[in-house]
């Protein structure tokens, strides 16, 4: 199984960012499909207990990535290096080789919100198998008044099988149950569900794609020079003791 933890600072920097782009993002989603489609956000009421939770979940699918980094270019009017410099630190906070991201925003009135712990009252389902997050914005875990918003990673391969598990699949959910909140005591179990069929978006190359794939090799090629530095010292030893067995055959054939 790949897996990876993502470090604090790695996701206040999703956050940064994500805060940063939010109101520019809100106007352009209107004019961009692209961002538009990849989003789910609803209103749940309960009456009874004076609680009310405006939920948006964002999936970073590759349309997705690629329409956001496009737009806070043309916002910025950033020149090709700055944005180059953007989509890679974006890419690499997001990593994406490892892991599914998405982005939950929260917003609670009324009575607080007890989430926590946060990663039992979500999952991420593909096909008929469920999935938990490996990290998560630990702050759901407190409790949650006004708005409330951070990043959840879902492992991008099988721990079982190894597999990549969106490959072949038609469609990826999110589902919060019930217990997560008030708002949600009387209607279920909430379900969000993105056609993998629509992504048809590709993050394009260049260097900050060049950048990342130079990454990549470097660990693994310190990997690979940590395993063999391990081999050669199984092999010394077994030669060690090959050669003072040998010895000591010589010597009981000598006498």
């Amino acid at each position: 199984m790949r897996k990876k933890k993502i470090s604090v600072l790695m996701i206040l920097f999703l956050s940064f960012v994500l805060i940063s782009t939010c109101c520019a993002a809100d106007k352009k989603e209107k004019e961009d499909p692209a961002l538009r489609a990849w989003y789910h956000e609803n209103e749940y009421v309960d009456k009874a207990s004076d609680q009310s939770l405006k939920l948006k979940i964002t999936y970073y699918s590759n349309e997705y990535v690629e329409a956001l980094i496009n737009s806070e270019a043309e916002k910025n009017l950033w020149t090709n290096d700055e944005m180059e410099n953007y989509k890679y630190t974006l890419l690499k906070n997001l990593n994406l080789a490892e892991c599914i991201p998405f982005h939950v925003d929260m917003y609670v009135r009324g009575i607080p919100m007890y989430a926590g712990p946060f990663d039992k009252h979500i999952t991420m389902m593909v096909g008929k198998k469920k999935y938990q997050p490996v990290d998560y914005e630990k702050r759901f875990n407190f409790k949650i008044i006004g708005q409330r918003d951070g990043m959840v990673f879902f492992p991008r391969y099988d721990p079982k099988t190894g597999k990549e598990i969106l490959e072949g699949a038609r469609d990826v959910r999110i589902i919060f149950d019930s217990n997560i909140s008030h708002a949600l005591d009387s209607r279920g179990d909430v379900i969000y569900v993105w056609d993998l069929a629509k992504d048809r978006g590709k993050i394009a190359g260049g260097k900050a794609v060049n950048r990342l794939e130079a990454d990549r090799l470097i660990k693994r090629s310190d990997k690979l020079k940590a395993e063999r530095e391990a081999l050669q010292k199984q092999i010394d030893a077994l030669n060690k003791e090959y050669d003072e067995v040998n010895s000591r055959i010589d010597e009981l054939q000598a006498q």
